[in-house]
């Protein structure tokens, strides 16, 4: 993926109250954190934050961390953020170190459009390679519950034999999300593009 550069990125990043800027000293605190003990949602992978902003706007009493790498996305994200929006936390890190940030206080993860890494060698990079499945276990606080949306077919059938093969039970298993479900659905930026396209949406909840 080809990232541009940003415009007074630094300058973006370190004026964000929602940016944590020392997010391994919260480890097992996030509902202290927050102030609450509302559940704790993440999004691996958040981009441009059109989804999370969104969910963490409709469910006040839900806390939402959203998790991104790319300092150049997060520049483009963090000015999205409205004022006052208390239930939202943003965490610059790569996934690989999940596991060092949180521990045991996490209800659901949401997959969104993660990179497919479409090379078999590569198998292991994908956020639901028996690698990250296997971190999620250290930071699920008891239920361990995956959301997840992908517009690339290979990933999504790796995804449910990845999921079954370590111990979830697959539901809500949709081909084609947007022509499949009546609900008012919270979409990512890269979701809105790919269906105003007219390709297939998949999804799937995966828990255990």
């Amino acid at each position: 993926m080809r990232l541009r550069n940003v415009k007074n990125k630094e300058e973006i990043l370190n004026n964000s109250s929602y940016l944590v800027k020392n997010p391994m000293e919260n480890k097992g605190k996030w509902n202290k954190v927050f102030n609450n003990n509302n559940p704790i949602y993440i999004e691996i992978g958040m981009g441009k934050g059109k989804f999370i902003i969104e969910n963490a706007i409709k469910y006040p009493n839900i806390n939402f961390i959203g998790i991104e790498k790319f300092d150049s996305v997060l520049a483009k994200s963090l000015p999205k953020i409205p004022e006052g929006l208390n239930n939202l936390l943003i965490i610059r890190l790569d996934a690989l170190n999940i596991d060092s940030i949180f521990d045991k206080e996490i209800d659901r993860i949401y997959l969104n459009f993660s990179d497919p890494w479409p090379k078999v060698r590569h198998h292991l990079r994908r956020l639901t390679s028996k690698v990250f499945l296997s971190k999620y276990d250290l930071i699920f606080k008891n239920t361990c519950c995956i959301y997840q949306r992908t517009d690339n077919r290979d990933l999504y059938i790796y995804s449910l034999e990845s999921y079954s093969q370590y111990g979830y039970k697959l539901s809500d298993i949709s081909f084609d999300l947007h022509n499949t479900t009546e609900e008012e659905l919270i979409t990512t930026e890269y979701e809105d593009k790919f269906s105003d396209k007219g390709m297939p949406i998949y999804s799937v909840i995966a828990r255990k």
